[in-house]
């Protein structure tokens, strides 16, 4: 058991000057004060296996030593250029963005998070289709601006009274709670065609794209049937959209064997987003789309810290540690195998309604009753501070924050799982 006691000035520091809407996890905030791999420490120096990674941020483990060389290389040489300047380790990124994405995905523009990079691909869409409503989907997340969170498909994620006009918000392809009341063996694949409907219903028919991520992050990682995008992408296309990939939290390995969540229902992207964990913690975002589409954009435009020569250093590295250990690969054997546990898990307690997810990216939805699925937040709650106990960090989220979400750095190894599934089986047994 982990003594939860530790120094609470920084706590009382950070409540006094922060936002009040800056909200942290557990009853007492845990103070991180460093990290090593797969582990973090407290400033009361315990020490916790991470399985969220900053959410899905850390992607080939804290301090990794490759990835901190680079930065420390790089930052001695210059820290900081802006757009107005080209620096090599930008370059450098932009070539490896265009070699693992799929398509012709060849032209990149960097920012600092995921939200900006969503912002500017909504952006691109309307430009360059002359267009101005968008498709987005009921449960995504896409960022905190006024644009990014209009096309949010949550409440609580949605601020500001009046939302950004032209966006339009299909049904989620969440199977577990089917909004036609289907079952993946009868649907029909309702959420997918009734597009079109919204369509023709909602809009002129004249649309300029649809955003959507490959798995919901923040929705509870809720996964689409098979053939969902390939259905979705060809009715965009046919009323003239283009498809905006957002893969912030799938993206570079995540879901196992591919680089892009979006490679494993075999469809091409018009534009993608990416962010979190592709420079393992340091802040950067990244638009990339074709040269037809990227000319589209005005020939002025700017981005203070896009392309900084630091967080592409990070960027570099962290690719090429993945490559050189076959980490996406690893994320698919240890994704599997954590799987099979969880699967293991909710035969076992009757709390867990439902377990999906791909790769080291996985779910576990929590219910009262499995027949009713009213959602239970707050065994959820529970399961958190318990795990906590046992010295191990996991995430939640879903629209009634009755989802467990795991996503530890692709460097994790099946014994971290079996520490995980420990530490989760000891916390349902109490709830």
């Amino acid at each position: 058991m982990t003594d939860l006691l530790e120094n609470t000035d920084t706590v009382a520091e950070y409540k006094q000057h922060a936002w009040p809407a800056a909200a942290t996890y557990y009853e007492e905030p845990l103070v991180i004060d460093r990290g090593e791999g797969m582990h973090v420490w407290d400033e009361g120096g315990n020490r916790y296996l991470d399985c969220f990674g900053g959410v899905l941020t850390v992607s080939v483990g804290h301090a990794n030593p490759d990835v901190n060389r680079a930065i420390h290389e790089q930052i001695d040489k210059v820290s900081h250029t802006s757009t107005l300047y080209i620096n090599k380790p930008a370059a450098d990124l932009g070539k490896e963005v265009a070699r693992v994405t799929p398509g012709k995905l060849t032209r990149s523009f960097f920012t600092n998070s995921g939200t900006e990079a969503d912002e500017t691909a909504m952006l691109l869409t309307r430009l360059y289709t002359g267009r101005q409503e968008i498709i987005a989907l009921r449960h995504a997340y896409h960022g905190r601006t006024m644009l990014s969170m209009s096309a949010a498909g949550h409440s609580t994620w949605r601020h500001g009274g009046t939302a950004v006009a032209g966006i339009k918000h299909a049904y989620a392809p969440y199977c577990y709670r089917c909004p036609f009341g289907a079952t993946p063996d009868n649907c029909g694949m309702r959420c997918a065609t009734d597009i079109e409907d919204l369509i023709l219903t909602t809009t002129d028919g004249r649309i300029a794209g649809m955003i959507a991520e490959p798995i919901l992050g923040v929705g509870g990682f809720i996964v689409p049937p098979k053939e969902y995008f390939k259905v979705v992408t060809d009715i965009i296309h046919r009323y003239g959209g283009i498809f905006v990939c957002d893969e912030v939290q799938t993206g570079w390995g995540r879901t196992g064997d591919k680089w892009c969540g979006i490679e494993h229902w075999d469809v091409e992207p018009d534009v993608m987003t990416f962010a979190k964990g592709m420079a393992n913690g340091s802040p950067i975002g990244c638009t990339t789309t074709t040269d037809e589409i990227a000319a589209a954009f005005p020939s002025l435009t700017f981005a203070t810290f896009g392309g900084n020569p630091v967080t592409s250093a990070a960027a570099l590295a962290t690719i090429r540690y993945m490559d050189e250990h076959d980490l996406p690969h690893n994320a698919a054997v240890v994704g599997a195998y954590l799987r099979e546990k969880l699967e293991a898990l909710k035969d076992k307690y009757p709390i867990i309604g439902d377990v999906r997810g791909m790769g080291l990216m996985q779910a576990i939805e929590c219910v009262e009753d499995r027949q009713t699925k009213t959602p239970a937040p707050k065994a959820v709650l529970k399961v958190f501070e318990e795990t906590r106990r046992r010295g191990v960090l996991i995430g939640k989220g879903g629209l009634f924050g009755n989802v467990i979400r795991l996503g530890p750095p692709l460097i994790a190894t099946k014994s971290d799982i079996d520490e995980l599934i420990a530490a989760l089986d000891a916390a349902f047994a109490t709830v």
